[in-house]
């Protein structure tokens, strides 16, 4: 499955019907719970968001501000997830949302030390 950032999903749609996974940052307050195991979130790479859908149990490690990647399919202008991962420690995020947020010029090295 091919991995988008939010900014590549918003300028290059995906074709209809088309599985693919979306990584960044879930947006801080964008968090809500629906009716049993359904929730809503916003991923976001700083320089796009796209509101995302899931029924199911969330990864105990899924927080707002932090690294997430979906796998599921657009539906109108929202994604549809079938599969959500979280980063699984303080130091981790996937390669993927790295990569995304180094070309969006807003990613912060959590390893360096500080002054480097």
């Amino acid at each position: 499955n091919f991995f988008r950032s939010p900014s590549q999903v918003l300028s290059e749609p995906p074709r209809a019907g088309e599985t693919f996974r979306i990584g960044g940052l879930v947006v801080d307050g964008s968090l809500k719970r629906g009716e049993g195991t359904e929730v809503g979130f916003e991923v976001t790479d700083t320089s796009a968001t796209v509101p995302v859908k899931y029924t199911g149990v969330l990864p105990d490690l899924f927080k707002e501000g932090e690294g997430v990647v979906a796998l599921g399919k657009m539906e109108g202008d929202t994604f549809m997830a079938t599969e959500v991962l979280a980063k699984h420690d303080e130091k981790y995020m996937p390669k993927e949302v790295v990569d995304a947020l180094k070309e969006q010029g807003v990613y912060v090295d959590p390893n360096a030390k500080p002054g480097s």
